[in-house]
């Protein structure tokens, strides 16, 4: 069992790396221990294929396409950014927001600048507990790495408040995600996954707070997007009230590789109910 003391906000540890994403889906064709059939109409079992990523692609000398000179360097250039036409809709550009806690800011990784805040963090115990990263800082890296690389279906974020780095998150496209396979996935159904860095910022109700804003922030960006998903392990009572408490539902129990979880699901619909 966990840690008695472990925050609401240490327990959102993700499926797998985005790296490996799609191969846990490539096993049999079934949705494993979800209740749902592998021909489940209302379940995505999708990998995102080459000719709609080309989609995302600018051709060289397209609209929009900055100078390569010396001065000017691409965004999409950067190893450590994610992609500017990422299929988040572009995080990156989305501002800070204003919380009852202070002004929040999403900010994408760069492991250059925040690989030493971010291992930390893993390294701590109740956070360990649940994300599995502790140990020497090259693990935290791949990780990151594994997210960073990919074709922006996942954004790592620092959540800067009021300018501090206190926060961890991942944005990421559930719907494209091996996550999809164990539940009834819609399109541009978006996850979350959070942890609160420091102890002191932990028991004090600053994770509902801060997913709430979050929350509301994807819906405000992501018109697409119907649902805000996330998969906490159902041993983190804190995490789950944390999710409630920003509003969203709990959905189901779901077994997933690595844990068995707790399908929080905050609708479009009930934004303003719940």
């Amino acid at each position: 069992m966990p840690p008695t003391d472990a925050s609401a906000d240490a327990g959102t540890a993700p499926v797998s790396d985005i790296g490996t994403a799609m191969s846990l889906g490539a096993r049999d064709g079934r949705i494993a221990q979800a209740g749902l059939s592998a021909d489940s109409e209302d379940t995505l079992d999708m990998r995102l294929p080459d000719e709609i990523v080309a989609l995302f692609v600018e051709e060289p000398g397209a609209a929009g396409e900055q100078s390569s000179g010396p001065d000017s360097v691409p965004f999409a250039s950067d190893p450590d950014l994610p992609d500017a036409d990422d299929l988040l809709d572009h995080v990156a550009e989305w501002g800070p927001i204003s919380t009852s806690a202070g002004v929040l800011h999403l900010v994408p990784v760069r492991i250059e600048r925040d690989l030493p805040i971010i291992d930390r963090w893993m390294n701590d115990p109740a956070i360990a507990t649940f994300w599995g990263l502790a140990g020497p800082q090259n693990a935290t890296e791949e990780h990151l790495r594994a997210h960073l690389s990919g074709d922006g279906r996942s954004v790592p974020c620092l959540g800067l408040l009021g300018g501090t780095p206190i926060s961890y998150w991942e944005l990421y496209r559930a719907d494209l995600d091996p996550l999809a396979r164990y539940y009834p996935a819609r399109p541009h159904d978006t996850g979350l996954h959070l942890l609160i860095g420091a102890v002191g910022d932990r028991g004090r109700g600053l994770g509902g707070t801060l997913l709430r804003a979050v929350a509301d922030l994807v819906l405000d960006k992501r018109h697409a997007c119907a649902r805000i998903v996330a998969e906490p392990d159902i041993r983190n009572t804190p995490s789950v009230a944390a999710f409630l408490s920003a509003g969203f539902r709990f959905s189901a129990e779901i077994e997933l590789p690595a844990k068995r979880a707790a399908l929080m699901v905050r609708d479009r619909s009930l934004r303003h109910m719940l």
